[in-house]
């Protein structure tokens, strides 16, 4: 037994043994510390002493002799009726300081965002993240007070509802087209950790790592990608069938005793219909469907659809090269520039620009400014918002915001084409 009668703790330390425990309250009951009592804090942990809801000591790892003479915080809360050799009672917490890693996020609803090339579209998203605890008082006062065992499903879902907004605010702000989110993932990933870092400090909680392991379509609209792709891999659709046709009868021919005569004739017949046509001669393509009538055409501007209307309505809406349309008829949306019905309802091409003539120039006049430099002449011209404007120079093409995604025209370019394709302007588009 120890001084009057009650037992006196002599030896302070915490073994964990799980994998999810963030906070312990040392176990000691009515048991108090005695002078010269041992305190063992581990590589990870921190140590915290709470004396009538006082933060009083703090304690990195190591080994300590606990005296009240050198405890100057918790001896200034106390008053020591036995003087300083008495024991002493105060709540021990040790925090583990390691990293928790694996936590899950993710959207519990779609995020509707407006995409560039597929036009509103409904997203998931979902990824990881790790914590460790950053400041030891801040996360006892805010967040544990008097929880004796605290875990870290007990903060995750808190933090989880903190991540998810700054995910969804990020993506829909980006800019990014949809198909290219994964080579931004560890872009995507870092910006968010660094935004949501203002919201776990307060909490004592650092996020020591936040990562975006997909960002995922609807079924259906994936499916749809997916045949897109096909289509675009199989190429000339009659090569195909005609190859298969082959595939089809060699395989058939090579089945042992079990040909049925009516079919190989079938089969032959067909091969031989097609050897036909492929050696005669190809026949002029079919001239294209007369214009649609009035009022039959639709736009797609800013993830919105217009119509139907007639071409020359849809030239009012602003109908560019590049806007998709539709009219009955037509598999799938198509953009304007390849549809011919719609290219009276197109805004003319820059005119271009006069050759120079064979004369030589005359000689220059004094105190006249020399000639501008050759990649300063105003040969450019910008199509924006359904509006053209030019020429401009290179360096007026800076000025007027242009990017890399911004459509430009000279004399002797066969049709528009985005900024960021055209070497010439590598040197002034950074984007």
């Amino acid at each position: 037994m120890g001084l009057f009668g009650r037992q006196l703790i002599d030896i302070i330390e915490w073994l964990d043994n799980t994998n999810d425990t963030i906070a312990y309250r040392f176990e000691r009951s009515d048991n108090e510390i005695k002078q010269g009592a041992k305190l063992i804090v581990r590589p990870g942990q921190k140590a915290v002493f709470v004396n009538e809801g006082f933060v009083a000591d703090e304690f990195t790892e190591g080994t300590y002799e606990l005296y009240t003479r050198n405890l100057p915080i918790l001896t200034s809360l106390k008053s020591w009726k036995y003087g300083f050799e008495s024991p002493f009672k105060a709540e021990v917490y040790f925090f583990s300081t390691r990293i928790f890693s694996d936590l899950k996020w993710g959207t519990s609803n779609p995020i509707m965002i407006r995409d560039n090339e597929m036009g509103p579209v409904r997203i998931r998203a979902f990824g990881s993240y790790s914590i460790r605890v950053s400041d030891p008082r801040f996360l006892l006062e805010q967040v544990i007070g008097t929880d004796g065992l605290f875990q870290v499903h007990e903060i995750s879902n808190h933090l989880r509802n903190v991540i998810v907004p700054s995910v969804t605010s990020w993506v829909a702000s980006s800019g990014i087209a949809l198909l290219d989110f994964a080579a931004n993932y560890r872009q995507m990933g870092d910006q968010v950790k660094a935004a949501v870092q203002n919201d776990f400090t307060p909490l004592g909680v650092e996020i020591a790592q936040l990562t975006i392991e997909n960002i995922s379509l609807p079924k259906n609209v994936e499916e749809a990608l997916d045949k897109r792709s096909s289509m675009g891999i199989l190429g000339d659709m009659q090569q195909y069938t005609q190859y298969q046709t082959a595939e089809a009868i060699e395989n058939f021919s090579q089945q042992p005793g079990g040909s049925n005569p009516g079919m190989g004739m079938g089969m032959g017949m067909a091969m031989g219909q097609q050897m036909a046509n492929a050696m005669q001669p190809q026949s002029a393509p079919a001239a294209p469907p007369p214009p649609p009538t009035a009022n039959q055409w639709y736009m797609s501007k800013n993830g919105q659809q217009i119509g139907p209307a007639a071409p020359h309505q849809l030239a009012q809406q602003g109908l560019t090269p590049e806007t998709l349309v539709w009219c009955q008829g037509m598999p799938s949306w198509q953009p304007a520039a390849q549809v011919p019905a719609l290219a009276s309802a197109l805004p003319a091409s820059p005119p271009p620009v006069p050759p120079p003539t064979a004369a030589p120039p005359p000689p220059p006049i004094a105190d006249a400014p020399p000639p501008p430099p050759a990649d300063e002449t105003p040969e450019w011209y910008i199509f924006r918002s359904g509006d053209r404007t030019g020429p401009f120079t290179k360096s007026q093409l800076v000025e007027q915001g242009v990017t890399g995604r911004t459509n430009v025209w000279r004399n002797g370019q066969g049709d528009w084409q985005r900024a960021r394709d055209i070497p010439d302007l590598a040197d002034v588009i950074t984007d």
